[in-house]
């Protein structure tokens, strides 16, 4: 899984790139700056996006232990899964491969030939997709 920092590198760089995410059942999110390390999911019991004429709001259906009913949209950070990080990168991606050695990783190989290499296959996508935005 990608950090919270690729994260908000991915959501700088997709602004600039005017690419937006538009939540949807089954995307992974983190909640920054509210003491929740791991990410949630969208999910149509528990939580749910609604559109509202003030924005975008997700929201958390019978969350009565935490402090957290909803929070903006635009408050969270998109935590891509790796089949949406291919999306992302489009005709642009020519492969994945393993990179053996002491320590194994995947290399995101690009039609140009760039190579983005991490030891999850993840975070190569991402740094793929960083390369390209």
């Amino acid at each position: 899984m990608i950090t919270e920092q690729t994260a908000r590198a991915l959501r700088a760089a997709m602004e600039r790139a005017g690419v937006a995410w538009t939540p949807s059942a089954g995307d992974r999110f983190f909640v920054p700056d509210r003491g929740f390390e791991e990410p949630f999911i969208v999910s149509e019991m528990v939580i749910e996006v609604r559109d509202l004429p003030s924005g975008r709001l997700i929201r958390f259906n019978g969350t009565t232990e935490w402090a957290l009913d909803s929070v903006a949209a635009d408050e969270v950070l998109w935590v891509p899964w790796e089949h949406q990080l291919r999306e992302l990168l489009g005709e642009r991606f020519a492969g994945l491969e393993r990179v053996p050695g002491e320590v194994e990783g995947y290399a995101v190989v690009l039609t140009d030939g760039s190579r983005h290499v991490d030891v999850e296959p993840e975070r190569a996508y991402a740094l793929a997709v960083l390369a390209g935005l």
